[in-house]
Formats: structure tokens, C-alpha cells, sequence
């Protein structure tokens, strides 16, 4: 049953309805939800994007500037942050722990890095006036300013500071006021998010110089979010507090929606990080080969 239940939550095209469970979900009206709050920021990126993209295509030619590859990583790592809005595994998230859990997943391991590599920010200035663009960039070459992003965006700093959102907002306390209060939940939305495009920004945009810390630092996030994951997947109690009560419906105990969740974090999203630091160690291997065919050139 449990099995069924978690198939429904993956694949089902609409959320539970007030009175619970599977078939609630699956005939619910209202399943897609568009908030203000983030309907705002999402569709004003996207324009920013869009405008500064065709002016850019337009000025230097097609795929230059921005490369085509980039804009596709930044639509989807877009359109995954938009459905975890607006889709409805939000409305679900607010009734199954393992929902919170695939939802923030999504933002963490998916949208944030897509966003990332796509490098968006040339893109956004493209779209804002000349004058606003000369103005930017004089900002931008403030020196506390300057210190404020190298220090923020360090490898060491944004893991930690990503590390400590992810363990704080698992904290009973936090975690239960996320549900009661609709800001609260917002503000977890927005710290993961942020928290998340600081740790990629720091792996991603520096490689090419710091290989190893890079590869440390990723190691040192898959320890402790597998070890966050291992602990709600094995714990013999839920020490999250119970979202709902609707989970009967789903065929599920508080404790095994909690040790669903676990397991999204643990294995799953493990799997992610992995991914990128194999791929990492693979382009540290490469770079390693070509400064010593260079060097051997040149001697």
C-alpha cells in the first residue's frame, strides 16, 4: 500500500482535497496555484531574461554571448523552480512530509544548479538600459561590495552557510512554524533557494581554478545531507512533526512518510551531488592534462 500510495504522489496531476488522502488529491479543484509573491519575481526574471537574450542575439549574432546551451539550462532550471511553485506538489508539500521534501530537492539539486551554469546575470543586464547598465557596473566595482560576494560566494563560506539552512529548517521547531505560518514557509523557500545558488555559484564558478577545494567542499555537502537523510530514513520515531492528518489516507504513518523523506535526501539526491563531483574530478583530470602537454610544449 505504501508503495501505491508513494506512486500516486509522484505521478497524480492534482492535489488532495480538504477531506484527504489519494482520492482527494486525485479529484481536488484549485490543484495549480499562482501566489503573488512568487509569480512576481519568477515572471520578472524571465522577461529580464527573454529581452536581455534577443538584444544580446541581436547585437553579436545568434548563440553568442549567451551560448544556446546556457539559455536551455536556464528555461529548465526555471520551469522546475516555477512547478514547484505553482504545481501541485506545493499544495501536496503542505500534507506529506516526503512532498516538502521532493519539492526542496527540486530547488536544491535541480533548478539552483541549472540557473548557475546557465549564467544568467549578462543576460538581465542586457535587458536594463544603457544607463542602468553603466551604473551596475560602477556598483559592482565597489570594493566592499567586491569583498562581500568573493566572501560569500567562497567555497568554504557558501557550503557552510548552505549546511546550515538545510539543518536548521529540519529543526522541529522551525519546521513546525513553516507550516503554521504562510511567511515562514516563504522564507524557507527563499533561504534554501539563495543558500543553494551561493553553493553552486562557489562549486561551478571556480573550478577551473580551485578544482580540489571545490571537490572537498562538495564531498563535505554529500556527508552531512546524506547524514540528515540517513537520520529521518532510519530513525525509529518522527522527530519532524506531523504535517497533517491525512497521511491515512496515503496508506502512510508519520514515520514512514518521515523515512520517505529520508530517503529522497539520502539516496536520490546523494546520487546528484555525486554525479557532479565525478564529473568534476573528471575535468580537474582533463585540465591536469592539458597544463602539462602545455608546459611540455613550451620547455
Amino acid at each position: 500500500m505504501t508503495r501505491l500510495a508513494l506512486l500516486a504522489l509522484l505521478l497524480a496531476p492534482l492535489p488532495a482535497s480538504a477531506h484527504g488522502g489519494a482520492a482527494g488529491y486525485l479529484t481536488a479543484e484549485g490543484a495549480w496555484s499562482f501566489p503573488l509573491e512568487a509569480m512576481i519575481p519568477l515572471y520578472l526574471a524571465a522577461g529580464l531574461y527573454l529581452v536581455g537574450t534577443w538584444r544580446l542575439w541581436r547585437r553579436a549574432g545568434h548563440g553568442r554571448g549567451v551560448r544556446h546551451w546556457q539559455a536551455a539550462c536556464f528555461w529548465c532550471g526555471w520551469t522546475v523552480l516555477a512547478l514547484c511553485i505553482t504545481s501541485p506538489l506545493g499544495l501536496l508539500s503542505e500534507q506529506l512530509f516526503v512532498a516538502h521534501m521532493i519539492e526542496h530537492e527540486l530547488m536544491v539539486i535541480v533548478a539552483a544548479p541549472l540557473l548557475v551554469v546557465s549564467r544568467p546575470l549578462g543576460a538581465f543586464a542586457w535587458a536594463l538600459p544603457i544607463v542602468w547598465r553603466r551604473a551596475l557596473g560602477r556598483i559592482g566595482r565597489w570594493r566592499s561590495l567586491a569583498a562581500s560576494w568573493r566572501w560569500l560566494t567562497g567555497a568554504g563560506v557558501a557550503t557552510l552557510l548552505h549546511a546550515a539552512t538545510l539543518w536548521a529548517w529540519h529543526q522541529p521547531d522551525l519546521f513546525a512554524a513553516a507550516l503554521k505560518r504562510d511567511w515562514v514557509h516563504w522564507l524557507q523557500h527563499v533561504s534554501f533557494l539563495v543558500t543553494a545558488l551561493l553553493f553552486w555559484w562557489s562549486i561551478i564558478d571556480g573550478r577551473a581554478r580551485t578544482y580540489g577545494p571545490a571537490l572537498f567542499w562538495l564531498f563535505v555537502t554529500i556527508l552531512q545531507s546524506a547524514f540528515l537523510g540517513i537520520l529521518l530514513a532510519l530513525s525509529p520515531r518522527p522527530w519532524i512533526p506531523r504535517q497533517t492528518d491525512l497521511l491515512a489516507g496515503w496508506g502512510l504513518t508519520p514515520l514512514q512518510d518521515q523515512q520517505l523523506a529520508g530517503f529522497v535526501m539520502w539516496v536520490p539526491g546523494g546520487m546528484v551531488y555525486v554525479g557532479v563531483a565525478l564529473a568534476l574530478a573528471a575535468a580537474w583530470i582533463r585540465h591536469a592534462g592539458t597544463e602539462a602537454r602545455r608546459r611540455q610544449t613550451y620547455a
